[in-house]
């Protein structure tokens, strides 16, 4: 490991994330929780509602995640009657993941706290302020440069 000058981390701004980060997953993670579901299946149906007619491909892509890793939690969702798998109309081979009613529901249950959270957050912010926000979290998107790619394995 090379040596690192601490004075140059900035720890604030790394813990006021890791925390925010924690309460922002918070209240879907009790509602998940309820239905024996975690994260993962948090991040699928949340994708599939908001892309309905996804790929499976665009989707594993989308979440940086290998077919392995996605095969349980997309089986569970199916399985629950979260999401529906269809063929492609073109293209058979293609499989196409759409939110069912339940689904769309859920995904909805899960974004309203989170979107009421952000909505807190916010109000006394200025127009120009929350677009400092906004372009702060698209600034943070995207792999580290010199940093390897890993498979998030879905939790």
């Amino acid at each position: 490991m090379p040596a690192v000058d601490e004075s140059k981390i900035d720890f604030e701004t790394i813990e006021l994330l890791f925390f925010a980060y924690r309460d922002f997953v918070s209240d879907p993670d009790a509602i998940l929780s309820k239905i024996s579901m975690g994260r993962a299946h948090h991040r699928v149906v949340y994708f599939v509602c908001r892309h309905p007619g996804m790929m499976v491909t665009d989707l594993l892509d989308t979440l940086q995640i290998t077919k392995q890793s996605l095969a349980r939690v997309l089986k569970q969702l199916i399985d629950s009657g979260y999401i529906r798998q269809m063929a492609g109309a073109k293209d058979r081979r293609q499989r196409r993941l759409y939110p069912t009613l339940a689904g769309r529901e859920l995904a909805l249950a899960l974004s309203e706290p989170q979107s009421r959270r952000i909505g807190h957050a916010m109000q006394d912010l200025s127009a120009e302020q929350r677009e400092g926000v906004l372009a702060f979290l698209r600034a943070m998107r995207g792999r580290a440069e010199g940093l390897e790619a890993v498979d998030n394995e879905v939790e």
